[in-house]
């Protein structure tokens, strides 16, 4: 069965056109979809009806995409539900706050139906796949409750903040070029600037604390996590 399938998606758009053309292309995908006209509304949806995954627009009346973005990575009720923002090419700063608020990924405006299907199944395969718990020094991570722990402590982190730690730790020792990771943790060849990399792993070690010193970078190349 392909990732995804069967699986319910909120759209939060304003543009009926855009709505309904993501709406048609899910449906081919076999995904089943509902929409929001407005952020505030949008909101509500994710909360009432808990979604597998959210398409959502940044620019939306009534509460900005980023502002919904932020609510429901916050909140541990609907922290865990991936989310894919649309952005015109011009949002390059909301973009990095949107990733940096706990958005999974992006796609600007104009876009393929195809290639949101495919981020989306990608996106969703991530969530699927079940380890046995890892560990680097204090830092522990239990795959199959998508818990991470520093000590006694635990750690939120969004999804992709957990895949990208995982494959830090599953390579300790081995320097990751951006590319790679751009590959290996979103989950398809790279076409997105590779900055959002380091945003994710500047996040990532603040989360950590002391243990995030642990990443190293690898000046005009990638980053490691130490092997001690």
């Amino acid at each position: 069965m392909d990732a995804g399938s069967g699986r319910k998606i909120l759209i939060i758009e304003d543009e009926s056109d855009v709505a309904d053309l993501l709406e048609m292309g899910l449906r081919k995908a076999g995904f089943k979809s509902t929409t929001a006209a407005d952020g505030a509304t949008g909101l509500q949806k994710a909360r009432d009806s808990r979604p597998d995954f959210i398409i959502l627009d940044l620019m939306l009346p009534k509460m900005s995409g980023l502002e919904v973005c932020r609510i429901l990575k916050g909140d541990t009720a609907t922290s865990h539900i991936p989310i894919l923002m649309l952005t015109a090419k011009a949002e390059e700063v909301d973009r990095i706050v949107g990733l940096e608020f706990g958005a999974d990924d992006y796609v600007t405006k104009p876009f393929s139906p195809r290639e949101v299907v495919l981020r989306i199944r990608a996106i969703l395969r991530r969530g699927e796949k079940q380890e046995e718990i890892l560990k680097a020094g204090s830092i522990s991570i239990d795959p199959a409750r998508h818990h991470v722990r520093v000590g006694s402590k635990r750690v939120h982190l969004t999804s992709l903040e957990f895949k990208l730690l995982r494959t830090l730790i599953q390579r300790r020792g081995r320097v990751q070029d951006r590319d790679k990771l751009l590959n290996d943790v979103w989950g398809y060849e790279s076409v997105i600037d590779t900055r959002t990399v380091d945003t994710h792993v500047r996040r990532l070690r603040e989360k950590l604390g002391k243990a995030g010193d642990a990443i190293e970078t690898v000046r005009g190349f990638g980053y490691r996590l130490r092997e001690k």
